[in-house]
């Protein structure tokens, strides 16, 4: 972002959360569409990924509880609305299309929750807000993909339910840079923390 645009932001949205003290991460629709070449969705966000591997590592080393998100449609999509008419790509996501399925590294673990959705956002039309307050959490730790998108929409009603949104930006990905740099740079003067990997995994320990 340039000096101008900080500079216009400085005095209005200057704020920060910091952490608070029982957090939870969440990994955000990082599913085989975003990393397989010829895919509507791909992204190239390996490294995006790789990142978000190594903070869940530290994660489930401190105990705290990890979640997964991922899209599945009906067939047809008759369950999607008009999400799914404006993103025809997102045909991807219809139960069994193998586009959906974790990439390599990424399947979840015993006891760890996956919520399926047909929105952009994790709490939209799910259980997860629920869940997360009947476990005390008050801090949720956000990758995935993709910045602009799903990440987005999970870190506004994050900090809409009164959950204080961590964004790492190592571990969050879109497909090109300008949307990632711009969202980013919204979600920290706005509606969250946006640190990096190395901040988030000392925070862990």
């Amino acid at each position: 972002m340039t000096d101008e645009l900080t500079e216009n932001y400085r005095g209005a949205f200057d704020g920060s959360l910091g952490f608070g003290k029982a957090p939870a991460l969440i990994l955000v629709d990082f599913v085989a569409a975003y990393f397989v070449e010829g895919s509507p969705l791909y992204a190239g966000v390996e490294d995006e990924l790789a990142s978000a591997l190594r903070i869940r590592d530290a994660a489930r080393d401190a105990g705290i509880p990890v979640i997964y998100t991922n899209v599945v449609y009906q067939k047809g999509g008759a369950d999607g609305g008009v999400f799914y008419r404006k993103v025809p790509a997102l045909q991807v996501f219809e139960a069994g299309n193998p586009l959906g399925r974790w990439p390599e590294g990424l399947e979840p673990g015993d006891g760890e929750l996956v919520i399926s959705k047909q929105y952009p956002s994790a709490f939209f039309g799910t259980s997860l807000s629920e869940i997360l307050s009947k476990r005390g959490i008050d801090t949720l730790i956000i990758t995935g993909v993709t910045t602009s998108g799903c990440v987005r929409a999970t870190c506004v009603d994050a900090m809409s339910y009164g959950f204080v949104p961590i964004v790492v930006a190592d571990a969050c990905g879109d497909r090109h840079a300008a949307p990632q740099a711009a969202n980013l740079f919204d979600m920290n003067a706005k509606y969250a923390d946006v640190m990096d990997e190395r901040t988030v995994i000392e925070y862990l320990k």
